[in-house]
């Protein structure tokens, strides 16, 4: 009997009170022994992406991260736009607001507990309860949220970063206060017997308040900057998904308009785009002409012209005139939804890395507090004295770091695909990084990737005494009348050239020749040279020539005659993109080998390759053959790129280690590549590349200062060579490091900005 394979869901659940990676692990190892779960938790986002059986309920996804002493949300419910607007009252800084207050709290009682425990000349009589008068509400107050995360993760027998901090500073504290209560060091002239410890002056005692308020202070600073940080990290996301107008003009059938939220637009209605007015959804212009400045998702600063037939995208900015548009896409269907839906997922994904530096995470806390431990057992044994000891195991506990090993992929991902998106990159996931590092032959497909993919005039030959102008005139007036690609071609060129067309009287169609019929009083002919010959004319030596330098270099020469004289040779073919020679030297660059790959004929596919410097070409090739190519290309050793845009393409990016789909292209080549180029600009595949391995350098060198850090930080710690203050400032700036690393991502520019 054939077993069915279940089917499965996913959701992505709002999880809140993670405070380190060491949290995300926890999350993440409880909702993956759920049976038919799987489940990815992100500490810098604060999204957990988890895949379950549909015998699985959300609601038992949320209640496993509750008991695991974190919260859980669904995501909340789809709203119209102006709704949601007039909800949303929220500050985007309460959530800093708290944190901020507790730092400052810190900072200022902190300083001058530390400097009279620095400073002797500040060492007045019995200084050291003033001390403790300012410490108590740092530790106690401002310390608050390390203190609940430890009782919290304590209650369900874990142990968090939190953990850590909080039994480093209350031991500190602590400590201090039984010495002040109970010992000497309430006393003046007591000398500190633990001289390992940096910075301490005579009449210290054996207190460590300046320890418990400075690293208090230190480490609240850090998660204060760490979470602008992280903020600013996610903004590009964000400015992307503001980017759609709010409201929109629809045209209803009574010719009405009413404006109404975007978020009501239904596929099929029709709306007004006003000069200066963003277009509010994905659609095609049925009324008016304008120029659209698209650079917001696409990046490229160049208006593009649109005229009746022409598809426009949502969020774009009308930059001319009035346009009439019908919509074809609505809601999570729009281009703009689904760019932000895949930096979203791959800002949530993981690479093979983080996944190891998350194992490490999950693990870390128990093995440091072991370690502190076995430091003060060691100092004991070695007759070093309780201070000693204390000292140097609280000083471990407070260095070491498992947020920097947590932030390094994620804060990483979030600025690269964020800065992606303003530049119209769209990165998949992390494993995509990894293996632009590894490319090193890039496949193009030919038609609408290196060329336009639309026919257009390139060339006029004249006979001699015949006006270019005329040419154009009468040849495009009679082509204005045919639906063929070339002659739409000649219709363009020539309306560009010369304005507005005559309109032909007895317009005739030529199956397999051309077309013909009567333009201003002239009887016109434009087609093949065989329908110049059914009417007893001939081409001149110059324009046979002409014709035949065209068909060599892989063009469509044309004919043109009237009054029964051959007149002109038109050329025609796909161009190239002005863009496309400079995008194949910033591929040479990055160390790629251009391959050409088409299904056209040898010599349209040689002189395009010659035209923009490719010297390897596959022609010829049909669209079930493209997949070999790539597969014969990978045998021979090669790690293969594929750039495409067509549905003939898919296949291809698919089996490509490296799939780049043009934006511009089909909805399957966009599904099957593993970066997508917004614009339809070959630049942009340079680019992408260049970011891709820009961003993998930045998380490689996020992760190997994470490790390195605390690989050399807990020996000093466990030696006794760190002050416990100095010990939390460290470990407060290598997660601010890691953030800050990652924000130079910002700054990447696109080689054409």
């Amino acid at each position: 009997m054939p077993t069915t394979t279940p089917t499965t869901t996913a959701v992505e659940l709002a999880i809140g009170g993670m405070t380190c990676a060491s949290c995300a692990a926890r999350i993440e190892k409880k909702l993956n022994r759920m049976d038919g779960v799987e489940a990815t938790v992100n500490y810098a986002t604060e999204k957990a992406k988890v895949t379950f059986r549909e015998d699985v309920a959300v609601a038992d996804l949320i209640a496993t991260v509750e008991a695991t002493g974190y919260t859980a949300q669904e995501p909340p419910p789809v709203r119209p736009r102006a709704e949601a607007q007039a909800q949303d009252t929220t500050d985007p800084d309460d959530e800093l607001r708290p944190l901020r207050q507790r730092l400052l709290t810190a900072v200022v009682l902190a300083v001058p507990v530390i400097a009279m425990s620095m400073v002797p000349a500040l060492q007045f009589q019995y200084w050291q309860w003033l001390s403790l008068t300012l410490a108590a509400p740092v530790v106690t107050y401002a310390a608050w949220p390390f203190h609940r995360a430890a009782w919290t993760n304590a209650r369900h027998g874990a142990a968090t970063m939190d953990t850590l901090i909080s039994l480093g500073t209350s031991a500190a504290f602590l400590w201090s206060v039984w010495a002040l209560f109970f010992g000497t060091a309430g006393m003046p002239g007591m000398t500190h017997p633990f001289e390992l410890t940096i910075g301490r002056s005579d009449g210290a005692g054996n207190i460590y308040l300046e320890a418990a308020a400075g690293v208090t202070a230190f480490i609240l600073a850090g998660r204060y900057f760490e979470a602008r940080s992280k903020r600013k990290a996610g903004a590009a996301l964000k400015a992307l998904l503001e980017l759609g107008a709010k409201d929109v003009t629809v045209l209803r059938a009574d010719g009405r308009e009413e404006t109404v939220p975007t978020d009501e637009l239904k596929v099929g209605d029709r709306f007004l785009v006003r000069p200066g007015e963003k277009i509010a959804t994905d659609g095609v212009v049925v009324e008016g002409t304008s120029a659209v400045d698209a650079s917001m998702l696409t990046g490229e600063s160049v208006p593009v012209e649109v005229a009746p037939g022409d598809t426009v995208t949502g969020a774009t900015l009308n930059a001319g005139g009035r346009l009439v548009v019908d919509a074809s896409r609505v809601g999570a269907d729009t281009q703009l939804a689904r760019m932000a839906k895949l930096v979203e997922d791959a800002q949530n994904g993981k690479a093979a890395a983080q996944r190891l530096a998350d194992r490490i995470s999950g693990v870390f806390v128990p093995v440091v507090i072991g370690l502190a431990l076995a430091t003060l057992g060691f100092w004991l044994a070695t007759g070093s004295g309780v201070t000693a000891a204390f000292t140097a195991a609280v000083a471990v506990l407070i260095i070491a770091c498992p947020c920097a090993l947590g932030l390094a992929t994620p804060t990483a991902l979030m600025v690269g695909t964020g800065r992606g998106a303003q530049l119209g990159i769209l990165i998949k996931g992390p494993e995509v990084l990894e293996t632009t590092r590894k490319v090193d032959t890039i496949v193009l497909d030919k038609t609408g990737t290196v060329t336009t993919g639309r026919m257009t005039l390139l060339a006029v030959h004249t006979a001699d005494n015949t006006d270019k102008a005329e040419v154009l005139r009468l040849a495009g007036a009679l082509e204005h009348s045919s639906e063929h690609p070339v002659a739409r071609a000649v219709a363009d060129g020539a309306a560009s050239e010369v304005g507005t067309l005559p309109v032909p009287e007895d317009f005739a169609n030529i199956a397999g020749l051309g077309v013909q019929g009567v333009v201003d009083g002239h009887a016109v002919l434009v087609g093949r040279e065989r329908l110049l010959g059914e009417w007893a004319m001939e081409l001149t030596p110059a324009l046979k020539r002409a014709k035949e330098e065209a068909e060599a270099a892989g063009r469509t020469a044309i004919a043109v005659a009237w009054d029964g004289e051959a007149r002109a040779v038109l050329e025609v073919a796909d161009a190239v993109k002005e863009t496309s020679p400079e995008a194949i030297r910033r591929l040479r660059a990055l160390g790629l080998t251009p391959i050409l790959l088409t299904g056209d004929n040898r010599a349209v596919a040689e002189a395009v390759a010659a035209e923009v410097g490719i010297e390897t070409v596959y022609a010829e090739v049909m669209p079930e053959d493209k997949v070999d190519v790539v597969k014969s290309l990978q045998a021979e050793g090669r790690s293969v790129a594929m750039v495409g845009d067509g549905v003939n393409d898919a296949a291809a990016l698919a089996q490509a280690d490296l799939g780049l789909a043009m934006g511009t292209g089909t909805d399957a080549a966009i599904e099957a590549g593993d970066l997508t180029l917004v614009r339809g600009d070959l630049r942009a595949a340079a680019d992408a590349i260049r970011l891709s391995r820009k961003t993998l350098g930045t998380i490689k060198s996020n992760l190997f200062w994470a490790f390195a850090y605390n690989v050399a930080a807990l020996p000093l710690a466990a030696a006794g060579l760190l002050n416990p203050m100095i010990a939390g400032a460290a470990m407060a700036f290598s997660s601010v490091f890691v953030v800050g690393n990652s924000l130079r991502l910002r700054r990447f520019k696109a080689a054409d900005h």
